[in-house]
């Protein structure tokens, strides 16, 4: 399972990417706004700058909802650097604009997700990833690990080539969960990563041989 980091703030994604384990980064304008970046040409200047510390995919995002403007915005943030993937609404203008997009060979993370149906759609129309939105599908008392694991099965079952991108992942079991259902890739916030690494018999242990250890020194 692929591990991307949900950020668009580039100490972090540099971290993640020195503990060895940073596949991509998702972003949106919601965490482009959170680093106060404003401006077009300041968030493509950031999208560069994310590009130059990561190897993998970098997600960047359109705002238009209109199939012209979907693929105007789209093709230029492809145009920017070879790991851009153009990450598209799951409306009836972004499903045209991923067709699109897929016969002109430009990656697409289809995203705010939140049924097989909508899911199934992104997958015949081409989309790279697919982004389901688990933890907001939590916030309304249904069940986001059952909705990654029931298109896990139905891209299975029909051999859809999209990656299914677990997002809105809230904390360590979450991401536990997805991986325990076959997801491809979660995009996580940094916080939630770094939480896999904890345990309190780990520390215990750790304690131990340390004090072990100086009884020999």
């Amino acid at each position: 399972m692929k591990f991307f980091v949900d950020t668009a703030n580039l100490e972090q994604i540099k971290e993640a990417h020195n503990l060895g384990i940073l596949d991509g980064v998702t972003t949106n304008p919601s965490l482009m706004a959170k680093e106060g970046i404003k401006g077009q040409e300041a968030v493509i200047e950031h999208y560069k700058k994310i590009c130059d510390i990561v190897d993998g995919d970098v997600s960047a995002e359109v705002i238009s909802t209109d199939f012209e403007g979907i693929v105007k915005e789209g093709e230029a943030l492809a145009a920017l650097h070879p790991n851009i993937v153009v990450k598209v609404p799951m409306i009836k203008e972004g499903i045209k604009a991923i067709k699109h997009f897929s016969n002109k060979g430009i990656r697409t993370n289809c995203t705010l997700v939140f049924s097989a149906g909508q899911a199934i759609l992104a997958a015949k129309a081409g989309a790279t990833y697919l982004s389901p939105f688990i933890g907001r599908v939590d916030d309304i008392s249904w069940d986001g690990v059952d909705l990654i694991d029931q298109i896990v099965h139905i891209y299975a079952t029909y051999g859809f080539k999209t990656e299914v991108l677990a997002a809105s992942i809230r904390n360590p079991l979450h991401i536990i969960k997805c991986a325990e259902v076959g997801a491809d890739v979660v995009t996580a916030p940094l916080s939630a990563i770094t939480a896999l690494l904890k345990h309190p018999l780990t520390d215990i242990g750790l304690a131990k041989f340390l004090a072990d250890a100086k009884k020999f020194a």
